[in-house]
């Protein structure tokens, strides 16, 4: 089990486990007072859609391909402060079909694309794109988005690219942060807003997670993750 400071995440039967990538868009993603309604995307142990509960009022959704995973998020979230605005569904989000639409989808999505698959399939769901292409990302979202809603994910730099192309003309980049690990390291992971409007690109911000010695982490990191993690 996974504790932060306002719940908790069991993770024992989902292939992907709770990591920073999912904590860093948890937090990073815009919440906005009007919005009513979320959806997260590949959910996993529901963590993200547990951390958009606990910074919002808004019902959120959880859809996740593997019925394992659906079901563990949907404990986790029994077991949260926010049990009665989450819900999880095992379904593909591009068979997705809800009554209303979202003001906001977040996505921590499978991206392997060229390596090799391993012996485990639910991994293989979790962590490679062929069952959830860029592609069709794009056009579930595009489909599932309120007017004015926003889309946020993240991806490493190469994949955000390929996502970016597959995306090309229907979703438009409003916010942009690159993540390094030390400030010696190059870009690990870009986390990005997109929206369905034309809008000039966005300048790029920089997050740096650590200063590169024992308990180094900057300040704009901890400034982002603090009302989670308990170790700030």
């Amino acid at each position: 089990m996974f504790r932060f400071k306002q719940f908790a995440v069991r993770q024992d039967r989902c292939p992907m486990k709770v990591g920073t990538d999912g904590v860093l868009l948890g937090a990073w993603a815009e919440v906005r007072p009007g919005d009513r309604r979320m959806l997260d995307v590949g959910t996993g142990t529901g963590l993200i859609a547990l951390m958009l509960a606990q910074r919002s009022a808004a019902w959120i959704t959880a859809v996740d391909i593997d019925v394992e995973c659906a079901t563990q998020a949907a404990e986790n979230f029994a077991a949260s402060p926010w049990a009665d605005r989450l819900d999880a569904v095992s379904v593909a989000v591009q068979r997705y079909d809800p009554v209303e639409k979202f003001d906001l989808i977040v996505s921590n999505p499978p991206y392997y694309v060229d390596s090799l698959l391993s012996p485990d399939e639910g991994r293989n769901t979790a962590r490679h794109a062929a069952g959830l292409p860029f592609g069709e990302l794009a056009a579930a979202v595009v489909r599932l988005l309120s007017p004015g809603g926003r889309f946020a994910l993240v991806l490493p730099p190469v994949e955000m690219q390929r996502f970016r192309s597959a995306a090309l003309g229907r979703l438009y980049p409003v916010r942009w942060t690159e993540v390094c690990s030390t400030p010696r390291r190059g870009v690990r992971r870009i986390l990005a807003e997109f929206c369905t409007t034309p809008v000039p690109a966005p300048e790029p911000a920089r997050l740096i997670i650590e200063l590169g010695g024992p308990d180094s982490y900057t300040e704009d990191y901890r400034r982002l993750t603090g009302d989670f993690y308990l170790k700030f």
